[in-house]
């Protein structure tokens, strides 16, 4: 049973069970008191716990966005570029989830502790002031009722009339008091169940807004992380393909070491210890030095290096050689020791010692010394054997057959394939013949001459800029290597068309005819490393199969250049997740910025491609995106029969030569055939087509705290973005986390501006 009611009349009886009634219900004032206290010392610890954990994660983003992958080589794939970019979007997620924390922080402070802070010090302290009134009333009461009730019966009348109105005068006052306080101590109890509960529920309500806000993140991160786990699914791909390339590159050079030195600018070099001599009775002390002799020039250097002393380098010393003479072994109490003059110190030789006999005779060789070998320190390129596979008639007989065979073949049987009339090959077996034909080839089939060519535009450039260039190589092959080549990379587009069922999407595809396709006329890890940009390359030609096959390239594409320049990032794909608003990306905007400044009053038209804006390395549309790229089994290569595992096993060991750098392509216009200069489409591209023009040279990485002016007019297409005109001043300019956005104030209005339409001040 709950408290009993107090009730008005009971006051004036004052009895002693209507006194139990008013403390009991002044114990339960006093239990709540002590929770409400209680709860709100728990509220601030739990605030001072939320900033402590919003401080961590917001260090925890802060070191995710500080850290940047390096790779090997000088180029990466746009799939490493997203991976790269992958810690900066963590951190950014992390970063908009700490920003809604705070706010729930915020609304624990001013929905719950403040009110309950209230509600205590004013309605439970009053109750506290009112019992204090009520306990000193009662004890002046029954004080004054005792003191009058031991008055003699013999005082005058008047004494004792004066004494009785006193006393009546002071217990109505005191049942007044006594009113009063049953009042409030009624009031109270009722009215702490809405005045406790409230903001309770307003805590609560910050609370799950915080958790909704948080949902909406994940909805925005899952769609990231689908994308993200294709590159990953990818990336992992071409490194299986790159590790099995250099462990057999490693076992060669192990089985073989001087067959696979890396050719060199240099006649010869590597240590020799260079004997300096110090005044008597020191003798003389030998130093390690690293040498480089260039015999064109005569030209000798050799820089002091200790590997025991933490790889210490030393001042170099340059001398033009004069002469190489040997040292015998009864001049010199060491082994493999030679002496070299230079020519500016005539007289005054140089004695050196050398690792091995058979080191000093290959210096002597290349220092044109009395006793020089007849064979190169450093060799050559050796020239791959030549098999018996040819581009003849046999050659494309064989191709056709087996792409037949694997085709239309049965699992199990192969009636339509004529191979010395067997009914019975396996799959794998045909698509090994296939590729083992492709490597005994005596030159790859997209050439050792055009590999470079076909390496660059992998590398950099917009996804139209690159089919250009593969494109335009492609009708450089040829005919003879061109043809096979369209025959097979028709039958690989057939087979990426049924990746659904057998798994081999154009990644994959590309993972496993990248070193069969290419390959480079040197073996170095260099080579390998440059492994992936093959795949990238048959992927291309895999997607635009009847674009580049099915056409002559346009006659105004300039022709490929290799250049020193590094390579414009793209910026990374972000698809929209059904039913949100179309982005608007990353777009060409110098020519306005050029106008404003007066450098051109006649700009060039920028053209903006019409394709696909998913990188043309990605994998093909019917991989699974909720778990990645499935890695390919041994089930089936095509829809009717096959295996991947046919296709990706014996991977060709092939590398390639060390990476150029490719400029963004696109055919020239004339200032006569350019329009008005127009705004850049919301719909366009995100990749710039010109590293002139290019937006990552145009804008920092990362934007904090800038003002921005607007350069084109925008209408908001959503309530997070900002609609304004030309001329518009924003306040407040960052990077947003949405690729092609920035976030800014107009007008006391935060938003979303696209980045392509402002210029920051």
């Amino acid at each position: 049973m709950g408290l009993q009611p107090l009730e008005f009349s009971d006051c004036y009886l004052d009895s002693p069970w209507f006194r139990e009634r008013i403390r009991a219900h002044e114990a339960e004032l006093e239990r709540t008191n002590k929770f409400i206290k209680e709860l709100i010392k728990d509220g601030k610890n739990l605030i001072a716990a939320t900033k402590s954990l919003s401080a961590a994660q917001r260090k925890f983003a802060h070191s995710l966005r500080d850290f940047k992958f390096e790779f090997i080589g000088d180029a990466e794939t746009d799939d490493e570029r997203c991976i790269d970019a992958s810690l900066r979007e963590f951190s950014n997620f992390l970063k908009n989830l700490e920003e809604q924390r705070e706010i729930m922080a915020l609304s624990v402070t001013e929905t719950l502790i403040k009110p309950l802070e209230k509600f205590r010090k004013e309605q439970l302290g009053a109750v506290k002031e009112e019992k204090k009134k009520f306990d000193k009333e009662t004890e002046k009461n029954y004080s004054l009722i005792d003191k009058h009730l031991n008055l003699s019966a013999k005082k005058k009348d008047s004494h004792l009339q004066e004494a009785d109105l006193q006393v009546e005068q002071n217990r109505q006052h005191f049942y007044e008091l006594s009113l009063e306080y049953v009042c409030k101590l009624q009031e109270i109890q009722e009215r702490k169940k809405f005045e406790f509960v409230e903001p309770m529920l307003s805590f609560f309500q910050g609370m799950f807004t915080f958790y909704h806000q948080g949902h909406e993140l994940s909805k925005d991160f899952n769609h990231y992380k689908m994308e993200l786990q294709i590159n990953i699914q990818n990336t992992r791909n071409r490194f299986e393909g790159t590790r099995s390339e250099v462990e057999e590159l490693m076992n060669k050079i192990r089985q073989n070491p001087k067959d696979h030195k890396r050719a060199s600018q240099f006649t010869a070099e590597g240590y020799l210890y260079v004997q300096e001599k110090r005044p008597a009775p020191f003798g003389s002390s030998w130093v390690k030095h690293y040498c480089m002799y260039r015999k064109t020039a005569k030209k000798f250097n050799m820089i002091p290096f200790e590997h025991r002393s933490g790889g210490k380098l030393g001042d170099g010393e340059v001398f033009f050689l004069k002469e190489c003479t040997k040292r015998h072994a009864d001049s010199i109490d060491r082994r493999f020791c030679f002496d070299i003059e230079a020519a500016d110190r005539p007289g005054i030789p140089l004695t050196v010692q050398a690792f091995s006999e058979e080191e000093r005779k290959q210096w002597l060789e290349a220092l044109g010394g009395k006793e020089a070998l007849f064979h190169s320190f450093n060799r050559a390129i050796i020239p791959r054997a030549e098999g018996g596979a040819q581009l003849d008639k046999m050659g494309f007989t064989v191709l056709r057959k087996c792409i037949s065979a694997v085709e239309t073949r049965d699992v199990k049987t192969c009636n339509e394939l004529d191979l010395e009339n067997s009914v019975d090959w396996e799959v794998k077996t045909i698509t090994s013949a296939l590729k083992q034909y492709l490597r005994s080839l005596p030159e790859p089939l997209m050439t050792y001459e055009l590999h470079g060519d076909f390496i660059v535009p992998a590398k950099s450039g917009s996804p139209e800029s690159r089919v250009n260039a593969i494109h335009f190589l492609v009708h450089k092959l040829p005919e003879k290597n061109k043809e096979m080549l369209d025959i097979l990379v028709k039958h690989l587009t057939n087979v990426s068309n049924h990746s659904k069922q057998n798994l081999m999407t154009v990644a994959n595809l590309g993972v496993v005819f990248g070193p069969t396709l290419m390959r480079p006329q040197e073996e170095t890890v260099a080579a390998i490393m440059d492994l992936k940009f093959q795949n990238i390359v048959v992927e291309i030609l895999i997607e635009n199969h009847e674009k580049i096959f099915g056409s002559l390239p346009d006659t105004s594409f300039p022709e490929p250049t290799c250049l020193s320049v590094s390579p414009p990032n793209a910026p990374p794909r972000q698809s929209k997740r059904q039913g949100q608003r179309t982005k608007r990306p990353v777009a060409v905007y110098n020519l306005c910025l050029e106008l404003e400044d007066g450098d051109n009053p006649n700009p060039l038209k920028e053209d903006t491609p019409t394709s696909s804006q998913d990188s043309l390395s990605s994998p093909s549309p019917t991989t699974s995106a909720a778990h990645g790229p499935p890695r390919p089994d041994k089930n089936h290569l095509l829809a009717d029969g096959g295996s991947c595992g046919d296709w990706a096993s014996a991977m060709p060991s092939q590398t390639r030569p060390s990476m150029v750098q490719w400029l963004n392509l696109q055919s020239p216009t004339t200032p006569s055939s350019s329009p008005a200069l127009t705004p850049p489409s919301p719909r366009s591209s995100p990749f710039p087509l010109s590293p002139a023009a290019s937006i990552v040279d145009k804008l920092p990485e990362c934007v904090i705290n800038r003002k921005a002016r607007a350069v084109y007019p925008c209408e908001a297409e959503h309530s997070s973005e900002l609609s304004f005109e030309i001329g518009a001043i924003f306040e407040d300019v960052q990077t947003s986390r949405e690729p092609g956005w920035l976030e800014g104030t107009l007008n006391g209005k935060r938003g979303l501006i696209p980045q392509n339409y402002v210029k920051l001040l």
